[in-house]
């Protein structure tokens, strides 16, 4: 039998096969993801093959081929990753410039990690309706720059509902992830984008500024048009996985694009001559805190260690 995994609370997965039954589902014991040290093995939005039991529950037998997954390091300490979903036709990073704080540098780990994946992402900055003169002004300049190199923003206040339906209608007809720190309004704007589900919804931390976690398994809502969301708990911080060090300029459209005219073709745009990446910085036409998550993430993989961005 088979079906799509549609809730995932740690031990068991919710999965609804292809006739509309919803079934609960474990893994066998040594089920293992191939070539993938996962935390989680099977993922929400997994095409999955089931084996049913006497009790009325069943076990996942086999995982179908992904079209492409969102995936990060675990932990600080871990060499393991943990996959957010699959099969996803885009995701939907929300983001806010303060209440709390999302840096640039986790807002370009997520995008690169997605280009990897080949995830379309487009921007969702929340909260629109507690910023003050400055914040907003930052918050146009951070629009403008990411519009500039193909992602898609949106400004939202999910408190008060403005720009939701934009959000509605991009949601039409296809499977999108929600993720973002803890805090920065995810559950709400779920909440006001599907009114019956009640998403939970918490308290910013006075602690360092910082979301709490609500949402504490993955799980996916059917929306209007045909679609689906799928939340995921809150990211404190995004390591990313599975990089190669000469791969990580792809994963930065405008760097990438730039780096065709570089002198050498294995140029790490840090200090070769002939740097075409390097003096678009320098003219102000690839953005200087993008060029620095670039940096940040070639370190990282240089030095082989794991540095999550927050």
């Amino acid at each position: 039998m088979k079906g799509l995994v549609i809730k995932n609370t740690g031990s068991w997965y919710q999965v609804k096969t292809d006739d509309g039954q919803s079934i609960e589902c474990k893994i066998k014991g040594n089920f293992r993801l191939k070539g993938i040290r996962s935390t989680n093995p099977v993922a929400v939005g997994d095409r999955v093959q089931i084996i049913l039991n006497q009790e009325g529950t069943a076990f996942i037998s086999e995982i179908e081929d992904r079209k492409n997954y969102i995936i990060r390091r675990s932990s600080n300490l871990s060499k393991q990753s943990h996959i957010l979903a699959a099969n996803l036709d885009q995701c939907m990073l929300v983001a806010t410039v303060n209440y709390p704080e999302t840096s640039t540098i986790f807002i370009d780990r997520f995008l690169a990690s997605a280009e990897a994946y080949r995830v379309p992402v487009k921007l969702v900055f929340n909260k629109v309706d507690a910023y003050d003169e400055d914040e907003l002004r930052y918050l146009d300049a951070l629009i403008n720059l990411y519009t500039q190199i193909g992602y898609p923003c949106f400004k939202v206040s999910a408190k008060n509902g403005n720009g939701v339906d934009e959000i509605k209608k991009a949601l039409e007809g296809k499977i999108t992830l929600f993720s973002g720190h803890s805090g920065v309004g995810k559950s709400t704007l779920i909440n006001s984008i599907l009114p019956g589900i009640e998403a939970k919804t918490g308290e910013i931390s006075s602690y360092h500024n910082k979301g709490m976690h609500t949402t504490t398994f993955s799980e996916m809502f059917p929306v209007e048009g045909n679609g689906y969301i799928i939340d995921t708990p809150g990211i404190k911080g995004f390591g990313t996985f599975d990089m190669e060090e000469e791969e990580i300029g792809h994963y930065f459209p405008e760097i990438f694009k730039t780096s065709a005219d570089c002198k050498y073709g294995n140029c790490t745009h840090r200090h070769e001559p002939g740097c075409a990446v390097r003096k678009a910085v320098e003219e102000h036409l690839i953005s200087e805190s993008r060029y620095t998550s670039y940096l940040n993430m070639l370190e990282d993989k240089e030095e082989g260690k794991y540095r999550a961005a927050y």
